[in-house]
């Protein structure tokens, strides 16, 4: 007892000091003298101007045994035509991919690995580039490579195609993530959906696409006066300025582009949506047109969007996020960029349940700018954000390099940056909430929201009038003649063909008994390694429920399809939702098979339109014209026999929609029908599966529950 005693003693003491020794130690380090920091001065490159217009900047580092190239060319997308818009990105990458006249591009590519070097292409909204990184050593190997691209690409024919392929891939996952749905569309209002920097690609822009356009591309834009270079790295300035005007100054100056005016169309203030339904989130963009950075507001601008939307410490942030708990992503602010107008943007990412109130939240915060100003203390963080983030924009020579290729190459004085600092550091409360009443205005904004309507707290409607967008991705060219005339209407010669159809399928009767099926198939897949067999049982109900079950090589993966659903699953993967495409691809297929249709031909929404005759192997078949409840397809028929010999129809490969066929063979008797039990497949004309039926039941007993999606990953 004494010694807890003694402990309380000695603890009670020693607390009484604690407050008197932390104010004095909170006095001494106050009273440490800080001199202010030494003015930013970060190393300058030097400026080179060829006598045929080329610009050069040179900047040393001798940090590394490394030498970095990057030459930026006037002339990007914003440039190509509207019919071949994509252009100046499959420029950019048949470029490199084409090789020269004398090296392919996979020999550059063997040439450039042994030495751990690069020498890249790409194209953008403005300019196309093409860079290089090397060792210091390596440098004089890479250096000729660089130079040969320049003035001697191939543009090989395999390349181009090569591209495309990757381009049509890309058109048909574009509606997969709701984060790309959402900027692309916001772009389209903010600017107009013709403007060139809005525009997207197509198949058809794609396709249209040919070597010469990237020769006449190259021969445009690639001249000297229309390229600025920098290089920077372990080299000295002399020698490497000696070396660059060995290698370019000869080269005879281009003529002047001309100056393309573009122009902007914003969209109508009002509500703008996207339905999406397999998300259970919305994302709300709220835009219009922006300014450029050569605003004589771009400062005070700046310091409002940090303020009001720039972090996490801003308004936005802090009311929407962490106060009314609404949000995981809210920000925004009045855009600005070099060359062209930015967009003015808010952006809330929010559950489905709270879409409506997220809206009005934002809408609440700008409103209360007029009566709640931004204040001194915001004002005050927001500039040390600002000015603490700057030195890490400057923080290497490349990036110095850089920033003054970027004032080169949009006509910004050269010290542009050099007074950054300075003009943040002077913006006043004054001047923020002056340009905030100038240029952010509630009813201006399009608001875009992209998300499930069926989960949106309130319908958007209860805000205003609502416009819906259409994201259909256009098919490419040769889709729709595959696929037939989408008919509207039925000819008595394709009812008549139909009828046949049914007869020879098993009769009216017993089709008009067929609610669900349940079918195992074999099919055997061909892929670029091989032959894949994969053993498979579906089940089908009619019109829009699709299970499978299939076994690649042991393993076991299902998929369903519903429409309120599609997703696959598999052990020690877990399940994946699938893109709206492929969901609303495999419903198509349901309503394309035989037996939905002949079970439903006398429906209004099945139509038939029979048309001229074709040889299909030894049969003068009749083309017949199928709209199956809004899916496309074209049979091609025995009027002898009522057997559909063949069908084409649009399908969805990995790299999008292409002309699909199928041909029927094998009929025989199974399950009480009598179907083809062999279907060989092809996708844009190449062979792509055989599927063989080996058992066929109608009407089996089905759990619902096999189409439910499970709560958590298997």
């Amino acid at each position: 007892m004494k010694l807890r005693r003694f402990f309380f003693v000695v603890l009670a003491v020693a607390t009484l000091f604690v407050p008197s020794a932390t104010i004095s130690a909170q006095a001494a380090w106050q009273q440490i003298p800080i001199p202010p920091l030494p003015a930013f001065k970060p190393q300058q490159p030097k400026r080179i101007e060829l006598a045929n217009g080329m610009v050069i900047f040179l900047q040393e580092d001798h940090e590394l045994p490394l030498i970095d190239a990057f030459a930026r060319i006037r002339g990007g997308s914003r440039n190509e035509p509207a019919s071949k818009v994509g252009l100046a990105h499959i420029y950019g990458q048949v470029w490199r991919t084409g090789g020269t006249k004398d090296q392919t591009g996979d020999q550059l590519d063997d040439f450039l690995e042994v030495r751990a070097a690069k020498v890249e292409t790409g194209g953008g909204p403005d300019s196309t580039s093409i860079s290089l990184d090397c060792l210091k050593g390596d440098f004089a190997d890479v250096f000729k490579i660089f130079v040969d691209l320049m003035r001697n690409p191939e543009f090989r024919p395999d390349k181009l195609d090569l591209a495309q392929k990757q381009a049509y891939t890309s058109i048909s996952r574009r509606n997969d993530e709701i984060d790309d749905i959402a900027e692309r569309e916001s772009t389209k209002l903010a600017y107009g959906s013709d403007n060139p920097y809005a525009r997207v690609p197509e198949y058809s822009t794609i396709a249209a696409i040919t070597r010469q356009d990237l020769i006449d591309w190259h021969e445009k834009y690639v001249q000297p006066n229309n390229i600025i270079l920098g290089i920077s790295g372990d080299f000295d300035s002399a020698q490497m300025e000696a070396r660059l005007r060995a290698a370019f100054e000869l080269w005879p100056k281009g003529p002047e582009l001309p100056v393309e005016e573009i122009n902007y169309a914003p969209a109508k203030p009002g509500y703008y949506l996207v339905e999406k339904t397999d998300v259970n989130q919305s994302n709300i963009f709220m835009v219009t047109l922006g300014v450029t950075r050569n605003n004589p507001d771009f400062y005070a601008i700046s310091v409002f969007n940090e303020a009001f939307g720039g972090g996490f410490s801003s308004r936005l942030f802090n009311d929407i996020r962490t106060r009314r708990g609404l949000a995981y992503e809210v920000g925004g602010g009045i855009g600005a960029n070099f060359g062209h107008p930015g967009i003015e943007r808010f952006i809330v990412g929010t559950k489905s349940q709270s879409t409506i109130e997220s809206i009005e939240a934002i809408d609440e915060d700008i409103d209360q700018l007029s009566t709640k100003p931004i204040t001194e203390d915001e004002i005050k963080h927001a500039k040390e954000a600002i000015l603490n983030a700057f030195i890490f924009r400057l923080d290497s020579p490349d990036k110095v390099l850089a920033e003054r290729m970027t004032y080169e190459f949009y006509h910004y004085p050269a010290d542009w940056l050099d007074k950054y600092q300075a003009e943040i550091q002077k913006v006043t409360a004054a001047e923020v909430n002056r340009v905030a009443a100038k240029y952010l205005h509630r009813d201006q904004l399009a608001v875009l929201v992209v998300g499930n309507t069926k989960e949106f707290d309130k319908p958007l409607s209860t805000l205003g009038s609502v416009q819906n967008i259409d994201i259909t991705i256009p098919p490419p060219p040769g889709v729709k003649e595959a696929e037939g005339e989408k008919v509207s209407n039925s000819n008595d010669a394709g009812k008549a063909l139909a009828a046949k159809v049914v007869a020879a399928l098993g009769g009216e009767d017993k089709l008009a008994e067929v609610k669900a099926l349940k079918e195992k198939i074999d099919i055997t897949q061909k892929t670029p390694q091989g032959e894949i067999s994969i053993p498979m049982e579906t089940t089908i109900v009619f019109p829009d429920r699709l299970h499978v079950e299939m076994h690649p090589s042991g393993m076991t993966m299902e998929v369903v399809v519903t429409p309120d659903a599609a997703f696959m699953a598999a052990p020690g993967q877990g399940m994946h939702d699938m893109p709206d495409s492929q969901k609303d691809e495999t419903l198509a297929q349901i309503k394309r098979d035989p037996i939905f249709i002949a079970s439903h031909w006398k429906d209004p929404n099945v139509l038939f339109r029979a048309g001229e005759s074709e040889k299909v192997g030894d049969v003068d078949a009749r083309i017949v014209d199928v709209n199956s409840e809004g899916a496309s397809l074209r049979w091609f028929v025995d009027p002898q026999t009522g057997h559909i010999l063949k069908e084409t129809y649009t399908t969805l490969s990995q790299g999008g929609p292409v002309p699909g066929e199928t041909d029927f063979e094998n009929w025989k008797p199974l399950g009480g029908l009598n179907i083809p039990t062999i279907r060989l497949s092809k996708q844009n004309g190449e062979e792509n599966s055989r599927a063989e039926y080996t058992s066929l039941e109608v009407n089996p007993t089905v759990d619902p529950r096999i189409f439910e999606k499970p709560s958590t990953q298997p």
